[in-house]
């Protein structure tokens, strides 16, 4: 591959790896296929295509490339074990249990066992690949709290924390009357009725949560209907309703119902897409699947809204599905009791096929998700830190907010130098190797930058090569980080190998029959070799041996290469190379031929033309 071609499958890995940290199963295969038929770091790639089909819930498709998988060398076990579930997926119990036995001999766990009794491999795959971390924002009171977004580096959340207001509970996850928005700083700690939000979208009942446009000027919010002593239900019910708001002068105005709102049921928990044409919202309209189902209605650009349409039965059950959220790759999650879960309300992500069709739903794991009620989920545009609500145990009180990190697959990541003068290298291959076996490999870019995904709990061996250096390696494990760490650094330093030939990228510099002067191909050559020495290893040190073929006598070539040796020891001088960097110029005559052309059988012009040469030996690379 051209260094230009490499850099660009670099870049499509790297897009590949963030596609599927993202959640984004269908688009990331699309590109590790074509990873695989570039042969770019293929084995890698075809790993990471079965993974995503068997999170697409596709046993079938993820099955041919986990039988090249299983047979990579040094393979990790985990590999058995999803190809035995796949198998098994598609009906295939004795080639299941072949496997199966083969990852439990070479691991010894006891999850056979568990997945012999019940398989889910597509929440196994997922939460192998995730991992949460979360802890609870220095924000949180007695009272509830919950809902919060991130915009433009300030949280927007809803509080019942307006002390002296008492009333009845509506639901299952507390969420207690006179609710109101606040908006605060990353780093408050102590929020008060101060830090309510500016404008007109509190009142004096429930309001809020509420999700904000890219653009920051249109916020769409919950309140309940009960205003002015009207808007209950025939059963005496309130009910809740979304409402939009722009921002103006700071503040939120401009307060409109939207028009899929009604007195006879509940539309809550909105959320806009990232390019702000589908708002996302959950209610208990007629026609639904259960209790709250979550639907999806387009946004137009005069602000209109079209009809609400129901997500269907992949997402929303007998149960409640609540608080959707939309992250950047358009991916939702959303909050259920329907589903099977840890407890009670459960965070889910879900799952689309090549249409763009909601195929499979999978519960992100502990401890995102707790036997409480685990809610409002919201990721950043960095993918990896977000918001959650919960009203689990040894919180504040009732419902609180936690702020957490989301650790994907881990990065390596580094940067390839030259030993003598520490400028980056480009097209360094970085070969991962584990237990002696190269498992995957990476090109680096013209800063000498590279960075691949990695397991977490492993121990690696990284090599470099380049082939104008000699090797580097080292040693790093990723076992016993805190879970917090979402990249590991290794640079390499590659020292230049000894050989101008190679570091010049110099073809060889030949003469004329019975000639010493420079030709114009030489010159070009010697040209390369004046760039190498002035810009890259200005301390480099060479000396100059030239040469001749076998015809005219012994005497009469040793002046003929010496004639050739001054020629380029001029030429170089002539180009600003100081002469106490070449230590000797000296000719060899006939003595070293390069082939069997020695006079005594005869050889063709081009075969004796290798015999005059110049010849450029490094004699030191830095002072």
């Amino acid at each position: 591959m051209t260094s230009s071609t490499l850099v660009a499958q670099q870049v499509k890995q790297q897009r590949a790896d963030r596609l599927f940290n993202n959640f984004s199963f269908v688009d990331a295969i699309e590109v590790y296929k074509d990873l695989v038929d570039k042969d770019y770091n293929a084995d890698y790639a075809k790993r990471r295509i079965a993974d995503s089909y068997l999170l697409l819930r596709e046993p079938s498709n993820a099955i041919p490339y986990l039988q090249e998988v299983v047979q990579q060398e040094n393979v990790p076990s985990e590999y058995y074990f999803q190809y035995a579930q796949a198998l098994r997926a598609v009906e295939n119990y004795d080639e299941s249990t072949i496997w199966m036995e083969k990852y439990n001999s070479s691991n010894g766990d006891n999850r056979a066992e568990k997945y012999l009794k019940k398989s889910n491999f597509v929440t196994q795959v997922f939460n192998a690949k995730q991992q949460y971390k979360i802890k609870s924002v220095g924000f949180n009171t007695k009272y509830s709290d919950f809902g919060a977004i991130e915009h433009n580096d300030e949280i927007y959340f809803v509080s019942s924390r307006d002390e002296g207001v008492s009333t009845k509970r509506l639901y299952s996850w507390n969420m207690q009357p006179f609710l109101d928005v606040y908006q605060t700083s990353k780093e408050a700690t102590n929020v008060d009725h101060k830090s309510k939000l500016k404008g007109d979208v509190n009142t004096q009942y429930h309001d809020g949560p509420v999700t904000i446009s890219r653009d920051g000027n249109t916020m769409y919010f919950v309140r309940n209907n009960y205003l002015d002593g009207k808007g209950k239900d025939e059963e005496g019910i309130v009910n809740l309703k979304i409402y939009r708001a722009s921002l103006v002068n700071d503040q939120w105005k401009n307060i409109t119902e939207l028009p899929f709102n009604s007195d006879l049921y509940s539309t809550a928990h909105p959320s806009l897409s990232r390019d702000g044409k589908k708002l996302y919202f959950a209610s208990d309209m007629p026609g639904g699947k259960g209790g709250y189902d979550i639907y999806v209605v387009d946004v137009n650009k005069d602000g209109s809204v079209g009809t609400p349409q129901n997500l269907g039965d992949v997402i929303n059950t007998p149960g409640n599905e609540v608080f959707p959220f939309v992250n950047n790759e358009d991916n939702m999650f959303f909050s259920s009791d329907g589903h099977v879960g840890l407890g009670m309300l459960d965070v889910f992500a879900s799952i689309k096929d090549k249409e763009g069709n909601f195929m499979d739903v999978v519960n992100i794991g502990v401890p995102a998700n707790s036997s409480k009620d685990d809610f409002a989920f919201f990721l950043n545009e960095d993918g990896i830190t977000g918001y959650i609500s919960s009203n689990r145990s040894g919180g504040m009180g009732d419902d609180d907010i936690y702020a957490f990190t989301r650790t994907p697959l881990l990065m390596l990541k580094g940067t390839v130098t030259d030993a003598i003068n520490n400028r980056p290298i480009p097209n360094a291959k970085i070969q991962l190797m584990e237990s002696g076996k190269e498992i995957a490999y990476v090109v680096t870019d013209d800063k000498g930058y590279y960075e691949i995904n990695i397991d977490r709990n492993t121990d690696y061996h990284i090599v470099g090569s380049q082939d104008k250096y000699v090797s580097d390696s080292k040693d790093f494990t990723s076992r016993n980080l805190k879970p917090t760490t979402e990249e590991i650094i290794v640079d390499l330093v590659l020292s230049p190998v000894e050989d101008v030939v190679k570091l010049a990228e110099l073809d060889n510099i030949y003469f004329d029959f019975d000639k010493h002067n420079i030709r114009p191909d030489a010159a070009a050559e010697l040209d390369k070799i004046v760039n190498l020495m002035n810009n890259i290893y200005p301390e480099m040190v060479i000396r100059i041996e030239s040469h001749t073929d076998a015809r005219g006598s012994l005497s009469y070539n040793d002046r003929l290469s010496i004639d050739r040796a001054n020629s380029t020891y001029e030429y170089l001088i002539s180009k600003g190379i100081s002469k106490d960097r070449i230590t000797s110029v000296e000719g060899f005559g006939k003595r070293r031929l390069t082939n069997g052309c020695d006079g005594s059988h005869p050889c063709e012009e081009q075969a004796h033309q290798l015999n005059r040469r110049t010849e450029f030996i490094v004699v030191k690379m830095k002072n």
